[in-house]
């Protein structure tokens, strides 16, 4: 789950990634939806499987995502999609978009795997919100993936950290923890019917804070919950994985790098969204001073 549009939930984007249209040349898979579930107030789960899933081949990381192509419907397209033919056709308004989303759970089966992938959804905005909450067994989801580099380090301490977007991945990287593991996960979302029962160690503290509603710069409490951890003296032994928007994700770089002395190769840290972008600007932006996490980058 990523947002969609890289805005605040409500407005037109967040729970998966909009506007950009997909580029050529990435393998597609093709899935069905096998079943959905409203899992809290504003996720939906779909766990998709099917043949076209025979080829997939899960990563060694908890972060794991897919790039969903969402085709316009007026247009009748049938994936997997020749991206090159509905451009000369249609021209590249025709192209599906991109959105990302991360991959909660992967099962082997008979025919290859299944998947789960929460959605984010806030009514009507946005296209993959409001197609995962209408979604029905049998549909078909083309996606190019997976990605993803994390997985929880045995022995570490842990800090976990993000609101809704980063939800899914930092719930696999709990589940993937051994017994003895040690930390604080952090989760920011908009109220406790948002709250999910999570497997974790017993020794890595669940932390839910509510903003009391959508997700906006100053409701947001992710940073200054992050700031009230306790983090361990050995400041060698931590490892944080710190995911969502991107100007909070600015800050908590700022206070985990300069106020308590962690270094990068203890951070996975990157903004999954920015308030107020689209998800094609926030794309864009990336490659620009605004867009990236640490200064040294840019």
């Amino acid at each position: 789950m990523r947002p969609e549009f890289a805005g605040a939930p409500g407005q037109a984007g967040h729970a998966g990634h909009g506007g950009r249209p997909a580029r050529p040349g990435r393998p597609q898979q093709v899935a069905e939806v096998l079943a959905t579930a409203r899992v809290s107030d504003h996720l939906v789960r779909l766990t998709l499987g099917g043949p076209g899933l025979a080829a997939f081949e899960a990563k060694d990381a908890t972060d794991q995502y897919i790039k969903i192509l969402f085709a316009d419907p007026a247009l009748g397209l049938t994936p997997p999609y020749d991206l090159d033919a509905i451009r000369a056709q249609h021209g590249p308004e025709g192209v599906p978009v991109r959105r990302t989303y991360s991959v909660r759970a992967v099962r082997a089966t008979d025919a290859g795997a299944e998947i789960d992938v929460d959605f984010v959804v806030h009514g009507s905005e946005g296209i993959a919100g409001p197609w995962a909450a209408a979604a029905q067994p049998g549909e078909l989801v083309c996606f190019s993936g997976p990605g993803g580099k994390y997985a929880p380090e045995p022995g570490a301490w842990h800090l976990l950290a993000g609101d809704e977007a980063a939800l899914p991945a930092i719930a696999a990287a709990l589940a993937a923890m051994g017994p003895d593991e040690r930390g604080v996960a952090v989760l920011d979302v908009a109220g406790p019917g948002d709250r999910l029962d999570l497997a974790a160690p017993a020794g890595v503290e669940l932390r839910w804070v509510e903003r009391g509603g959508d997700w906006t710069p100053t409701s947001s409490r992710l940073e200054e919950a992050v700031r009230g951890v306790v983090l361990p003296a050995d400041r060698g032994a931590i490892r944080a994985f710190v995911h969502g928007e991107r100007e909070t994700m600015k800050s908590l770089r700022a206070y985990l790098v300069g106020e308590c002395g962690l270094v990068r190769q203890q951070l996975s840290l990157s903004a999954y969204w920015a308030y107020g972008r689209a998800e094609d600007a926030f794309q864009a932006e990336k490659r620009e001073p605004v867009g990236k996490i640490f200064p040294e980058d840019a």
